[in-house]
C-alpha cells in the first residue's frame, strides 16, 4: 500500500465523518449522551502505532486543520493541536511495548480520551465552554470513545495488514 492510498482512505473517512455520520446516528442516542465518531483520529492513532510518530503528527496536523476549517469550531487550531499531539503520543508507544490487539485498543482509547480532554481544556481555558468536566466526561467522552473503539476493533486486522505492507517503513530502532 502506498501513501497515496492512505491519503485517500483518510480523506474518505473525513468526508464520511463530516457529511453522512451526523445523519446516520439515531436521535435517541443523542438525547442523554452525545456521540461523536472520530474515525480519522482512530486511523491517525493507528498510523502512530504502526508506521511512525512523525508521520502520525503530520497526518494529525493536516486533517486536524481540515476539521478546524470545515466544522463549526469556535476558533482555529485546537483540533489541529489535539489530533497532531495525540498521534505523536501514540507513536511514542511504537517499539516500546509489545504490539497486540489489547495494547492497540488501550492506546487508541487513551489517545481518544486525551484528544477530547485536550479540546475541552483548550475550550475551557479560552472560556468557550462553561460545562463541568465530569458531565462532559460521562455524557460525551466515554460514549464517543466506545463508538470509536468499536470502529478501531472492526478495522484492526485490515489496517494492520495494510500498514505492514507499506513501502519505506522506518526501522524500529530508528529515532
Amino acid at each position: 500500500m502506498s501513501y497515496k492510498k492512505l491519503w485517500l482512505i483518510l480523506f474518505g473517512l473525513f468526508l464520511l465523518e463530516t457529511t453522512l455520520l451526523p445523519w446516520i446516528i439515531p436521535l435517541s442516542w443523542q438525547s442523554n449522551v452525545e456521540v461523536n465518531p472520530h474515525f480519522v483520529l482512530v486511523v491517525v492513532l493507528f498510523i502512530g502505532l504502526y508506521i511512525h510518530r512523525h508521520v502520525a503528527l503530520m497526518y494529525g496536523l493536516i486533517f486536524g486543520m481540515l476539521f478546524d476549517f470545515m466544522t463549526f469550531s469556535p476558533m482555529l487550531g485546537p483540533v489541529t493541536f489535539a489530533m497532531g499531539l495525540a498521534g505523536y503520543l501514540a507513536g511514542l508507544m511504537q517499539g516500546r511495548i509489545y504490539s497486540s490487539i489489547v495494547i492497540s485498543m488501550l492506546v487508541i482509547g487513551l489517545g481518544h480520551l486525551f484528544y477530547d480532554a485536550a479540546l475541552f481544556g483548550i475550550y475551557r481555558l479560552f472560556r468557550v465552554t462553561h460545562i463541568q468536566f465530569e458531565w462532559v466526561f460521562l455524557h460525551r467522552m466515554l460514549p464517543s470513545m466506545l463508538i470509536n473503539l468499536l470502529f478501531a476493533l472492526a478495522i484492526y486486522v485490515p489496517i494492520r495488514r495494510l500498514f505492514e505492507s507499506m513501502p519505506g517503513k522506518p526501522a524500529e530502532n530508528e529515532e
